[in-house]
Parts: C-alpha cells; sequence; structure tokens
C-alpha cells in the first residue's frame, strides 16, 4: 500500500520500469516463435501484477483528490484512516505530533494497516484528523434476512 509521496514517487517509477521489462518479456517471447495464446499466457503473471501495482497508484492518487472509498467491513477500518490522512495532506509525522507519539509508531501502524485496533484508538486518530465517520447498516440485508428465516 501507498501511503506518502516518496511511496508514490517510487510506485511511478516501478511501473515504467515494468512497462519496459513487459515489452521486452512479450519481444523475447514472440522472438522465440510463441503463438499470440502461448505469449498471453506466459505475461500473465507480470501482467497481473503490474495491474495490481497500477490499482495500488490509482487509490494512492484517488485518496489524494479527497476521493475516499467506502468501507464493506469494519476491518477495514485501518484502509479508511490511512486515506482519510492522506486525503487532508498530513503527513505521518505530522499525525504523530498531533497524537504525541513518535513517527515509527505511525508508520508501524499504517504498514500493519492499524491491525487489531480499538475503537477508542481509532476514534482518536479520526479526531485528530479532524474527520467525522458515518456508518450504516445495509436495511436490504436486514430485510432479507427476515424473509428468508420466516
Amino acid at each position: 500500500m501507498i501511503r506518502n509521496e516518496t511511496d508514490y514517487q517510487e510506485a511511478i517509477r516501478r511501473l515504467e520500469e515494468d512497462r519496459e521489462v513487459a515489452k521486452r518479456q512479450r519481444e523475447v517471447l514472440e522472438a522465440q516463435g510463441y503463438s499470440a495464446e502461448q505469449v498471453e499466457r506466459g505475461m500473465e503473471p507480470l501482467l497481473s501484477f503490474h495491474q495490481q501495482f497500477a490499482e495500488e497508484v490509482a487509490w494512492y492518487e484517488a485518496v489524494r483528490r479527497g476521493n475516499i472509498p467506502v468501507i464493506r467491513r469494519l476491518t477495514d477500518i485501518g484502509r479508511l484512516l490511512i486515506a482519510s490522512r492522506i486525503a487532508i495532506g498530513l503527513t505521518q509525522r505530522q499525525l504523530a505530533d498531533r497524537l504525541n507519539v513518535s513517527e515509527g509508531v505511525v508508520s508501524r501502524d499504517e504498514r500493519n494497516e492499524y491491525h487489531g485496533i480499538t475503537v477508542e484508538r481509532a476514534q482518536r486518530i479520526l479526531g485528530c484528523l479532524g474527520v467525522t465517520i458515518a456508518i450504516s447498516i445495509d436495511e436490504t440485508a436486514i430485510h432479507r434476512e427476515a424473509i428468508v428465516t420466516a
């Protein structure tokens, strides 16, 4: 996951590098006489990794613009906290200062996507970010369950 501008710049560099590697790999496979289908099959792992990396870049760019994705599970609260920090333009150091902890603590927590965070700690971080979240329950799921069990 891309968590800061340095990671982002490195990701952009690696994406370009990966494009060149994929291009050369495709040329090598074609030069060896593989069919188009065999070339595509041989390229799948590399292209899949590249696509995943491109999605991470797209996520960071969207979050940086303030487009924070909806989470559907409370276990994704860590990604929401990270996205919120990025969206408001706060560095990990600045958040650490607001939380009165070291930058290393914030870096470690974000690397682990705040796994196992308590509700109280999540609320403290949200407060330091000046962010309010809204939680909703999908009523159609509740009604569907009621109909199935009736």
